[in-house]
């Protein structure tokens, strides 16, 4: 297909899609719009955005990019841990919102927690290519760690994107995980099979979708560059259907604090489009089971939504199939944002889980069972199933491991 009939494709599918969003949301329009004005709002008066922190850095990512860093030191006494939070796609480290507010209120395990924002989100600079890719945002994570957390025990945790960041880390770092990490946290993530997630949609048009998705994906990523100005005005004329799918796709309770919504679409609306063009091909191409390997044995906890539209709770599960020795919460009414939404549980969780990684010494393993090698055997023929790209990870992994 010519260059020119296939942006004229996405153009005709894009008006397609929207009508078919606006016409499936337009009946949710009331009743979305009495909520967002309604009094019984909980965090009505929540204070959304910068928080307090002990120290500010910038750090050098790849290209050059200037990374966005904040820490916040425990309250009293030396840290027993350092915990780096890595946030998703079209958001930024205000996601840790309420993760962070709960660390600084709890005196055990005493935690040093790390936020950054990912390159061309929130604060951080971009790329001047304009393309991204999940392997340059592990080396990312990788330089952040090198200069603000350079000793001592490691925790990881990572939203949706920033969990294949983490993935993406250990693919290329494994040593940093058998010397150093003693904790990974995984919400609302994905080792691979995205574009096979349907998006909520009915199933005719996600079998259509699914299959277009991958071959249009640079296609589509062009539409979005070609006239980012415009775009950009639409998106501002748009706000209220841009609630309405930030509700839609970030949400799964019925009864959801419109500030959060409005918070969470703020921050969507922030990522400027040609960021959100310049990760589409390598969000479509995330595979990255082998990286699994790598985690198995290091104290982990893997959350996700039931009601996830984007990452759904089935790749969740697929890597506690994969990880048989992690926690898994499966939280009901949760969406993408679960950690937000809902937040108490997420934090229960997350706190408990703290605890045990802090009592873990690094590089200590759980013990091989059969059920742990049935496990890795699973993750190898996902790998292979994933392509020869991956299968070249799984034995570097391999390696490294039995070096």
């Amino acid at each position: 297909m010519s260059a020119p009939r296939r942006a004229g494709l996405v153009g005709a599918l894009l008006g397609v899609a929207a009508a078919g969003v606006a016409a499936g949301l337009a009946t949710e329009r009331f009743a979305v719009g009495r909520a967002r004005n309604r009094v019984a709002d909980p965090y009505a008066d929540e204070s959304f955005g910068r928080m307090p922190c002990d120290a500010e850095f910038t750090v050098s990512g790849q290209d050059g990019v200037d990374l966005h860093v904040e820490v916040v030191e425990p309250a009293e006494g030396e840290p027993e841990l350092t915990v780096v939070f890595v946030h998703g796609f079209a958001l930024d480290m205000g996601t840790w919102h309420f993760q962070r507010r709960a660390l600084g209120a709890v005196p055990k395990p005493r935690v040093r927690a790390v936020f950054y924002d990912q390159p061309g989100h929130g604060r951080s600079g971009r790329k001047p290519s304009g393309d991204y890719s999940i392997d340059e945002l592990g080396e990312d994570l990788a330089a952040v760690i090198a200069q603000v957390a350079p000793a001592g025990p490691l925790v990881l945790a990572g939203h949706s994107m920033g969990g294949m960041t983490i993935m993406a880390l250990a693919e290329h770092h494994p040593e940093l995980f058998e010397s150093r990490v003693v904790g990974i946290a995984l919400v609302s993530t994905s080792a691979g099979d995205l574009d096979a997630v349907a998006l909520g949609l009915p199933g005719p048009v996600a079998d259509l979708v699914g299959r277009i998705r991958r071959p249009l994906t640079p296609a589509f990523a062009a539409a979005l560059r070609a006239r980012p100005g415009l775009l950009e005005k639409g998106r501002a004329a748009g706000s209220d259907l841009a609630y309405l799918l930030t509700r839609r796709y970030g949400f799964g309770g019925a009864d959801v604090s419109p500030s959060l919504v409005r918070y969470v679409e703020q921050m969507n609306s922030a990522t400027p489009l040609d960021v959100v063009a310049g990760y589409l091909r390598t969000l479509s191409d995330h595979e990255r089971y082998a990286a699994l390997e790598v985690f198995d044995g290091i104290e982990s906890l893997l959350i996700g939504g039931e009601d996830d539209l984007l990452t759904p709770i089935e790749h969740t599960e697929e890597m506690a199939r994969l990880l048989p020795g992690a926690e898994y919460v499966e939280i009901a009414d949760g969406g993408h944002v679960t950690l937000m939404e809902h937040a108490d549980v997420v934090n229960a969780h997350l706190l408990a889980f703290l605890q045990r990684a802090a009592r873990a010494l690094p590089g200590e393993r759980a013990p091989e069972t059969p059920r742990r090698r049935q496990a890795r055997a699973e993750r190898a023929e996902k790998a292979d199933e994933a392509g020869s790209t991956e299968r070249r990870r799984l034995r570097r992994v391999r390696r490294r491991k039995s070096a």
